[in-house]
């Protein structure tokens, strides 16, 4: 194996649990913070950070009466498995985009 794709294996490996918290509401922070040398980390932290950002927005229109609710439940569905897919593409070491959040993703500088 060449080495770049052993160093990149390596940096995978080392970053997946941080960058599974990427995907834990709040805990997106702790990789933003910790892992700033880790691309893989950083990589699925910005995508988290505005995953974060969307449901906070959710949660605040949840005070719209009758429509907030409804807001609210099929924000909590979809975050929710969005956030479970993307855990499962960080335990098998891929850097998946999310559509159009990885075109807001990516203009995050630390």
């Amino acid at each position: 194996m060449p080495h770049h794709f052993k160093k990149e294996a390596e940096e995978i490996e080392e970053g997946k649990i941080f960058a599974i918290l990427a995907y834990l509401s709040i805990l997106c922070i702790i990789p933003l913070i910790l892992k700033k040398d880790n691309k893989f980390c950083i990589f699925h932290a910005r995508q988290g950070l505005i995953l974060f950002i969307l449901e906070v927005a959710i949660f605040v229109l949840s005070v719209i009466p009758f429509v907030g609710v409804i807001l609210w439940r099929l924000g909590v569905l979809f975050f929710g498995l969005l956030s479970i897919w993307c855990i499962i593409q960080v335990l098998l070491g891929r850097y998946s985009r999310i559509p159009f959040v990885a075109e807001f993703a990516e203009k995050i500088t630390l």
